[in-house]
């Protein structure tokens, strides 16, 4: 006798394919969590650099770890939830266009950078840093109507880098501590 999709669906492979559904989202919710609680320690941490809006970029560290150790996927939704619920909860709508932006250039960058093969994550992170500042640099000569406001880029490509090294240094480091267990889905 056959069953139906519903009953196969309900079956024992079902509750495994529930099961990494359920498991992909805690895990997701956890690091989309860990990377909010980044961005806003980024955020008190008083920077002098003369240069306006210069962050390390913290939540980034959870990004590149994702992205290493689970894919492209995962680190895109996680970095969407952060920047939407950071963006409702305290930044507003034009913050948020800023972060969406910088933030999935540099994702897909680092993706990009990351499945050739060629570069270190240090490496990876760093052309991240440079990405971020240059997709946030787009949004601000749109925003304010004229290309003049490149002239502030190479500024900001000096602080990607130094940002970009230190963020891809402690997530190699944390990165060879951490257990792959903590990133993998049963069954996968």
């Amino acid at each position: 006798m056959m069953r139906s999709r519903k009953q196969k669906s309900t079956g024992s492979g079902g509750r495994t394919d529930r099961r990494r559904k359920t498991e992909r989202l805690a895990y997701s919710a956890l690091f989309a969590a860990l990377a909010m609680i980044l961005t806003a320690v980024d955020s008190m941490i008083p920077y002098n650099v003369g240069a306006p809006g210069v962050k390390l970029g913290l939540a980034n560290l959870v990004i590149l770890l994702v992205l290493y150790k689970m894919d492209l996927k995962s680190a895109a939704w996680i970095n969407l939830i952060r920047i939407l619920a950071v963006g409702f909860a305290f930044t507003g709508v034009m913050a948020m266009a800023y972060s969406l932006t910088g933030g999935f250039l540099s994702l897909l960058i680092m993706w990009a950078l990351k499945k050739t093969g060629r570069f270190s994550m240090i490496g990876v992170s760093m052309a991240g840093g440079v990405s971020h500042n240059l997709g946030q640099m787009a949004v601000a000569a749109l925003t304010v109507g004229t290309g003049k406001i490149f002239l502030y880029f190479p500024i900001l490509v000096y602080t990607g880098i130094a940002a970009g090294i230190c963020m891809g240094i402690i997530a190699w480091v944390v990165s060879a501590k951490i257990p792959d267990r903590l990133f993998t889905i049963s069954g996968n």
